[in-house]
This record gives structure tokens, C-alpha cells and sequence, in this order.
């Protein structure tokens, strides 16, 4: 059975970065393949994993409701989608990636959408672990697309907006009782023991359970101003022994891996 990590957080704390980190530190335990799933609708997983989308999930269920009736003759409904949904992969050696794209439009996707839980059920089993950047709101996790969250990772920077937009993360799991295995914080990009004192102190106020810390790291930014993959980050990054260690933390069986 696959492991889903989902890492969720405010826009701008490097959410994207941890999970582009954590597909790193997968594979680097030779526990691949990994499914990346890109469930931010402002979609760059892509980018930082060094690969171009084809099509978005999205794109694929406005696609259908605009062509209901000129599918090609003989095909299901069913058949067309899971085969424009296996099209829209990006498949590589070590990691394929899914982007689900822009939220619903008008008119309805419930039938569609009964589909695509179904293929993303079938697609999750395939893969030891699967990674999901999400957006703070949760929109597929609460929606029932991706189901059995093996850990959710909340990222927030050290600002008090951003521990504060993680606790109403977690709060909003908890309303939704969205079944989660385990659910913590990951505070990012910190410098300086003022820096790091300020937001453990209010991770504590929030009474939120902290996985761990990673320090602000300018390798990490020299790859993105390069626009190189962070896959590719040497294993002296602080930022990649930091998620590592917490990585190897909270699951237990990467620890082991190694």
C-alpha cells in the first residue's frame, strides 16, 4: 500500500520547495518510483522537479463537458477520461507527475469528478509513496480526490501569518475529519536563533505539534534563480539534511530505508 505525504501551507513559505525536497529524499533511499501530484492551482511542482506539464487534470474534465457528445464512436465516457487522464502524466525514470490544475468551473462535475477518484484511487496504488503540494484551502484532499493521507505536513516561513494560516489548516483537517495519519508543522527557511525563537514561540501558542525546522539555504535559491531542479541539490544542502531528518522522523520506514 502507498504512503501519501501531503504538504499544505500559505503561499510563499516554500511548500513546493519542501515536496520537491521530499521527492528528493525518496528517491535518494531508492524507494521509488514516487507520484508527484500537483494539487496547487498556481501549478509550479513541475518546475522545481525539472519536467513540462502536457495537460492538467483540470483541463481534461473541462474538456469532456465540452464534448460530451463527440467522443470518438465505441468509447465509454469512463475509457476517454482515465485514457486523456493517462495522457496528461508526465513520466519520467525515477518520478511521473500529475497536475490536477485550475478548480471547478460552471456546471457539473459530479459525474466527472466520481471518475476522477476513481482513476487517482487506481493511480495512488501504483506507487510506494506519492507527494501532493496542495494549496492552504485543501480543495482535493477535502474533496474526497486523494483519500487516506498517510501524513500531512504543514509548512509555514517564520512569520506569525504563516504559523497562523497553518493552524487553521489544521484546524480545517480537523473540522472536515479529513482521516489523516499524522499532522505536523514544518517551519521553513529560518535564520538566526532570534528568527527560530520567535516562531517556535508561536508554534507553541498555536499548539501546533512541530516535526522540525529547516534553515534558510542559498543553494536553494541559487537553483531557483537558475531555474535548475532541486532534485539536484547536493546532499550537503542544509535545507536537504534538514527535510531528511524530518522526513526520516515522522515515517519511520525512510529511516529505516537508509
Amino acid at each position: 500500500m502507498s504512503e501519501l505525504i501531503a504538504v499544505a501551507g500559505k503561499g510563499g513559505t516554500g511548500k513546493t520547495t519542501f515536496c520537491a525536497l521530499t521527492v528528493r529524499h525518496i528517491l535518494k533511499k531508492g524507494l521509488g518510483p514516487v507520484l508527484a501530484i500537483d494539487a496547487d492551482a498556481n501549478l509550479n511542482f513541475n518546475e522545481v522537479l525539472g519536467v513540462d506539464i502536457k495537460q492538467t487534470v483540470g483541463e481534461v474534465r473541462d474538456d469532456l463537458l465540452q464534448n460530451m457528445g463527440m467522443l470518438p464512436a465505441g468509447m465509454s465516457k469512463d475509457a476517454w477520461i482515465e485514457l486523456q487522464l493517462a495522457d496528461s502524466m508526465v513520466e519520467t525514470k525515477d518520478f511521473d507527475l500529475v497536475a490536477m490544475g485550475k478548480p471547478e468551473g460552471t456546471g457539473c462535475y459530479c459525474y466527472v469528478n466520481s471518475v476522477l477518484q476513481r482513476y487517482m484511487e487506481i493511480l495512488q496504488h501504483n506507487y510506494p509513496y506519492v507527494v501532493m503540494d496542495n494549496e492552504a484551502g485543501l480543495e482535493h484532499i477535502s474533496r474526497g480526490t486523494t483519500k487516506n493521507v498517510s501524513y500531512l505536513l504543514i509548512v509555514s516561513d517564520a512569520s506569525p501569518r504563516g504559523v497562523r494560516t497553518a493552524a487553521r489548516i489544521r484546524d480545517l483537517v480537523k473540522e472536515l475529519k479529513v482521516p489523516v495519519g499524522q499532522m505536523a508543522l514544518v517551519l521553513n527557511r529560518l535564520g538566526g536563533e532570534e528568527m527560530t525563537a520567535a516562531a517556535l514561540a508561536e508554534a507553541a501558542a498555536r499548539d501546533l505539534e512541530l516535526a522540525g525546522v529547516i534553515p534558510a539555504d542559498e543553494l536553494v535559491t541559487k537553483f531557483d534563480l537558475a531555474d535548475r531542479t532541486l532534485l539536484d541539490l547536493p546532499d550537503d544542502s542544509p535545507a536537504v539534511a534538514a527535510a531528511g531528518k524530518i522526513l526520516d522522523r515522522i515515517t519511520g520506514k525512510l529511516a529505516l530505508a537508509g
